[in-house]
């Protein structure tokens, strides 16, 4: 009971996607601004993710800014590497997983994380290079690691990044 609850006190705390909250994108701190009177959605300008609207739908709205940068950075980081690789997925989903930054099914189909759009691009270079990889090998054996190196420079310092960084990015939205 002492070790659970040692644990659960070094958690880091939980950020709402609410107005004055920083939010890292891409590993560099956004601060959300509710900009009331403003029409349209959701956009970054000087720093901060800026949200127009009622300040009802603000989390919905940045929730879903966040997770369309993440389709759209990940995806593109996917075609990179399979450009390297030869090798295709079959479909690319953003999920909201808590346990996994990433997945490779054995449709072909690859799945991330939509908090992975907060982590810095190096380590977003690695989970997509980690996820294609799998494209060719189903498991962690020594030639899915040397695939992983020939599409990734990053893996052991993204690796460590993870364990230390991760769990921060995980209770931002929830």
């Amino acid at each position: 009971a002492d070790w659970v609850a040692r644990r659960l006190a070094a958690l880091p705390g939980a950020v709402p996607l609410a107005d004055g909250a920083a939010v890292p994108l891409v590993g560099v701190d956004h601060r959300i601004r509710h900009m009331l009177g403003r029409r349209g959605t959701v956009w970054l300008e000087d720093g901060e993710i800026r949200v127009a609207g009622d300040a009802a739908f603000l989390a919905r709205r940045v929730a879903d800014f966040l997770r369309a940068e993440a389709r759209r950075r990940l995806s593109a980081l996917v075609v990179e590497k399979s450009a390297q690789s030869g090798l295709r997925a079959s479909r690319i989903t953003v999920k909201d997983t808590r346990t996994r930054w990433g997945s490779c099914a054995a449709s072909r189909a690859l799945a991330f994380s939509w908090r992975l759009v907060m982590a810095p691009g190096f380590v977003q270079d690695y989970v997509v290079a980690h996820e294609v990889a799998h494209l060719q090998h189903m498991n962690h054996g020594p030639r899915f690691w040397a695939l992983v190196d020939t599409l990734t420079p990053h893996t052991s310092a993204a690796m460590a990044w993870l364990r230390e960084e991760g769990p921060r990015l995980m209770r931002v939205g929830g």
